[in-house]
C-alpha cells in the first residue's frame, strides 16, 4: 500500500494507508532531506477540521494523514471500500518510525510536552531503541509564538543535525505547529498526540480487545474524566451523525482545498 490514497472523511481528506508505508514515507523524506508533514487523527482529530474549515484546510494541506482511531478506518471502508485491516494508530507508529530512525542512524528532535515528561520519555526510548540519537529536546512554552520564534526555533533543530521531529503538543496545537513550522524544515515532523505520554510511561493503553473494538475512547474518558467528557461526549455522536449523512449523501462533506498562507499565530 502506498501513501497519496487520500479519500474524504467529513471533508478531511484522510489517507488510505498502513504502517509500513506511513513509516517508510517519513525515512524517505528524512533522507532525501525534504520536509513533509505527518499527523494521526483519531475521531477528535477530525472533528477539529469538521468545526473549524481553516483547521481543515490546513489538514488537508498535509502531506500524511493516517487514520488513527478504529471509527475513521471504519469511515474509509465504509465511504470509499479502503479495505484497511488495521488502523495506523500514532504512538505505534512513532515506535515504528524511530526503530527505522536507529538502524539508520538518523538523529531525532523531541519537541512538545512537559520536562517532566520529557525527563522520563528520554530514557525509556533510550532502552527501547539503544541505536536511537537524540539530537534535541525542546519542551512546549506553553503559549504563542513571539515575533521571529518560530525561525528561532527551526534554526535550534536544524543545528542540532536532526533529520525528524516529533511534535507532541496535543491536538489541534501540534497539527497547527506541524502546518507553520514545515515551510522552515527540510525534514519530517510528525504530529504524535499523546506518544509521549504513552512511552514516558505517564499513560496506560487499553487491552487490545478495547482497541480493535474502538473503545480506546471509552478507556481514555475513565482515565481523566475531567478533561476529556467534552471531547467523547459530543464529539462521538456528532462524528457519527456527520458519517451517516455523508454514506447516505444528504451532505456532501465538500474537502475544503489545501491552505497555502501560514498562520499568524500558533502555539509553541
Amino acid at each position: 500500500m502506498t501513501t497519496g490514497t487520500k479519500r474524504n472523511v467529513l471533508g478531511v481528506l484522510v489517507d488510505a494507508t498502513d504502517y509500513a508505508a506511513a513509516t517508510e514515507a517519513v525515512v524517505a523524506a528524512a533522507h532525501e532531506r525534504r520536509p513533509l508533514a505527518l499527523t494521526a487523527l483519531a475521531v477528535h482529530g477530525v472533528m477539529t477540521g469538521v468545526l473549524d474549515r481553516a483547521h481543515n484546510a490546513r489538514l488537508n494541506s498535509f502531506d500524511v494523514v493516517t487514520p488513527d482511531g478504529q471509527p475513521v478506518r471504519w469511515a474509509l471502508n465504509l465511504l470509499h471500500g479502503a479495505g484497511l485491516t488495521d488502523r495506523v494508530y500514532g504512538p505505534e507508529l512513532t515506535l515504528r518510525v524511530l526503530a527505522r530512525f536507529a538502524e539508520d542512524g538518523l538523529p531525532v528532535y523531541l519537541y512538545g510536552s512537559t520536562e517532566e515528561t520529557l525527563a522520563r520519555l528520554i530514557p525509556a526510548l533510550g532502552a527501547k531503541f539503544p541505536a536511537l540519537k537524540i539530537a534535541g529536546v525542546e519542551p512546549s512554552k506553553f503559549r504563542a509564538v513571539q515575533p521571529g520564534e518560530d525561525a528561532e526555533i527551526a534554526d535550534r533543530i536544524k543545528a542540532s543535525g536532526a533529520r525528524l521531529v516529533l511534535v507532541g503538543l496535543g491536538c489541534p496545537r501540534q497539527e497547527v505547529f506541524a502546518y507553520a513550522m514545515r515551510p522552515l524544515l527540510d525534514m519530517p515532523l510528525m504530529a504524535v498526540g499523546a506518544a509521549f505520554d504513552y512511552h514516558a510511561g505517564l499513560l496506560r493503553n487499553p487491552p487490545a480487545w478495547m482497541q480493535r473494538a474502538g473503545l480506546e475512547w471509552f478507556w481514555r474518558l475513565g482515565l481523566e474524566p475531567k478533561r476529556l467528557w467534552r471531547r467523547y461526549v459530543i464529539l462521538n455522536p456528532a462524528y457519527l451523525a456527520r458519517l451517516a449523512a455523508q454514506k447516505t449523501r444528504l451532505w456532501k462533506a465538500t474537502p475544503p482545498a489545501p491552505a497555502g498562507e501560514r498562520p499568524a499565530t500558533f502555539a509553541v
